[in-house]
């Protein structure tokens, strides 16, 4: 039975390859260019998916320049069943972004798979008012099956600049067991298209004879050396690192 999840699994990473190549290719532009500007890319996300923020923060072979926003009432630890509740609650998106000096020009990347609570909808819609450009990480074929939960009445996929649908079926479980759905692929979907995204930015520094800025393994010989003079520079405008 484990087999048949790596089989689907493979197949759901297919069809992003097929059908969201031109988006990954398009957010990967809207980063390079925010990056060009001396601009941040946040990413943000609420239960799961928070975690897909936490991978692009700080990761070997990862951007330097990422600010995840990790609000700890919106992930597991403290309380499971209440994050569910506070990640529908209106209003509270505008409040988390206070402590954040979103400018125009930044980039938001957004993820969610159902993509119809209150918090991710608003932080998207919130961080385009202040001229952020929005990506999100969504599952279309889940959004569409559910009611917004949203005073805006609007699904995540509908207030993004750039959607990338994660081709997750409805329920997220890729096998069907005792007419149970197990075994979620969103979180390892998404990081693969994050870590996409990473290395077409990469290549578009590349192309232009730049070395892309980004963060080495601190466990190879110089990688604490490296990372350490990146760090005293990017603390400054990311003050988590």
């Amino acid at each position: 039975m484990w087999k048949q999840y790596f089989s689907r699994l493979e197949k759901i990473l297919e069809t992003v390859e097929r059908n969201e190549g031109s988006k990954i290719e398009e957010a990967a532009q809207l980063i390079f260019g925010a990056l060009q500007r001396n601009r941040l890319v946040y990413v943000f996300g609420t239960g799961h998916s928070h975690m897909l923020a936490e991978e692009m923060f700080y990761r070997a072979g990862g951007l330097v320049s990422v600010y995840p926003i990790l609000e700890t009432s919106l992930m597991l630890h403290e309380s499971a069943a209440r994050s569910s509740k506070l990640e529908r609650l209106p209003g509270l998106a505008r409040v988390i972004l206070e402590r954040y000096s979103l400018k125009e020009g930044d980039v938001m990347i957004v993820a969610s798979n159902s993509g119809v609570n209150a918090v991710p909808v608003e932080v998207a819609m919130r961080a385009r008012e202040l001229g952020v450009r929005v990506i999100c990480i969504t599952s279309i074929a889940h959004s569409t099956s559910v009611e917004p939960r949203n005073p805006a009445g609007k699904r995540l996929f509908e207030v993004a600049d750039v959607v990338i649908d994660n081709h997750i079926p409805i329920g997220d479980g890729l096998l069907d067991i005792s007419n149970t759905k197990v075994s979620p692929a969103s979180t390892a979907v998404g990081a693969t298209i994050l870590n996409s995204i990473v290395g077409q930015v990469a290549w578009l520094y590349s192309k232009k004879g730049e070395l892309p800025p980004v963060f080495s393994s601190a466990n190879t010989q110089n990688g604490d050396l490296e990372n350490s003079e990146l760090i005293q520079i990017y603390r400054k405008i990311i003050p988590i690192l």
